[in-house]
């Protein structure tokens, strides 16, 4: 039996001499091997370790022998056994976790002496071969090098299928636990699987060039919001993102040209960590209130349908304020937690939505709405000119939740 992974091997007596391990593993091959002797018939259970350096492999003998096992991790291919003789931890990573979970099966039936039920190893030097399992990057660019009898390498942390045909996410991709960089660019793609959300260390997502219409609020709330910083949607047939989009917080480098975007998040200012946007050539008609929030090092708006903006306010005031809009206020300004397990699912939604005022108050359906231009030098180093006429000027909303803040801020819609 045998498992593909990285392995660092610590010895526990270097932190009493002063030393500290290289803290970095390597890729080895890890054999589950027995020996006979005819002074000992019962087969002894060993542990071999082999290494593109060392293929014969260092040996540890496993009867009786561990300490401790260490499996916190293992749904994410994280290990570590600890050996009594020699006294050091054998820290395993980057391992597909369900090899990972039989193979410690194995180990810990070998450890109590019991027999093993599956095919063990002999003490025999590994195959260089043995170690092109561990091809960290694939890079497809045509259908007839697509792979459709073999799985993608688990130990692969870029791929990259472009011009292959797809029309979904080869569900075998989505069990690349180790995979930072996914590019399915240039294919047929209509829709997005949730399970991409489960992809703990994806830092870049290329979905430029295909035929996706949305992108789900499933994926907005996935592990996506700690891991992904660079998101392309470029050339597909988006007209808007839900406002749930605006969770990914670690995102730098968002790219929505020559999409149908007819606006943008409203809570789009929440990208605190944003640095380069580009939305050409889509339909933006003005941008959202809190796009004045952002601190961008490049933004491109080329050849967007944005309007004129309108001399007189839009006002929707109440008087007096529903219930309904003074409990919404009322949540958002208090920051009460609330869910769909809580209270009905469309007012949840209409609370995600709420607008913000220029004071820094929220308002639901009772608001004066205000639009003007903004320079986008305010909220961007580098600007790419708005249009042929070399304007860097943008039209903006803004809502005011009273009569009062409109008029105190009157001098913004100048």
């Amino acid at each position: 039996m045998k498992l593909h992974c990285e392995v660092e091997v610590i010895s526990r007596h270097l932190p009493a001499l002063g030393l500290r391990n290289r803290g970095k593993g390597v890729r080895a091959v890890l054999s589950l091997c027995q020996q006979t002797s005819r002074s000992q018939p019962s087969a002894r259970a060993f542990l071999l370790i082999s290494t593109l350096k060392d293929k014969r492999g260092t040996r540890y003998e496993l009867r009786e022998n561990i300490e401790q096992f260490f499996t916190k991790f293992v749904d994410e291919g994280k290990a570590t056994v600890r050996l009594k003789e020699p006294p050091v931890d054998i820290c395993l990573s980057k391992a597909n976790s369900s090899s990972l979970k039989g193979f410690l099966s194995a180990v810990r039936l070998a450890h109590r002496g019991c027999k093993v039920d599956i095919p063990v190893s002999t003490l025999t030097p590994v195959k260089t071969s043995e170690f092109e399992n561990f091809k960290t990057k694939m890079v497809i660019t045509s259908k007839k090098d697509y792979p459709l009898s073999k799985n993608f390498p688990y130990s692969l942390e870029h791929l990259q299928t472009s011009y292959c045909g797809l029309v979904r996410v080869d569900m075998r991709m989505l069990c690349l636990k180790n995979l930072r960089k996914l590019d399915l660019s240039h294919n047929h793609i209509k829709k997005l699987p949730a399970t991409i959300g489960d992809l703990i260390h994806l830092q870049e997502l290329n979905l430029n060039d295909n035929h996706l219409e949305s992108f789900s609020v499933a994926l907005c709330q996935s592990t996506l919001q700690k891991s992904l910083r660079t998101l392309d949607l470029s050339k597909n047939k988006i007209k808007a993102l839900p406002v749930q989009f605006c969770q990914l917080h670690e995102l730098t480098n968002l790219k929505l040209d020559d999409n149908e975007l007819i606006q943008f998040p409203c809570k789009i200012g929440q990208l605190i960590n944003l640095r380069f946007l580009s939305a050409a050539r889509n339909k933006l008609p003005f941008l959202p209130s809190e796009f004045r929030n952002l601190s961008l090092e490049y933004l491109d708006l080329f050849g967007n349908t944005f309007e004129q903006p309108k001399v007189l306010p839009v006002i929707k005031l109440q008087a007096p304020l529903t219930l309904l809009e003074s409990s919404a206020r009322t949540i958002l300004y208090n920051r009460i937690p609330y869910g769909s397990h809580i209270i009905p699912f469309h007012l949840c939604q209409d609370l995600d939505t709420a607008k913000t005022c220029v004071c820094g108050r929220f308002c639901l359906n009772s608001f004066i709405q205000g639009t003007t231009t903004m320079n986008l030098h305010s909220v961007a180093h580098t600007v790419v000119l708005v249009d042929n006429m070399g304007g860097t000027e943008a039209p903006i909303v803004s809502y005011f939740c009273s009569l009062g803040c409109y008029v105190n801020s009157s001098d913004m819609l100048k």
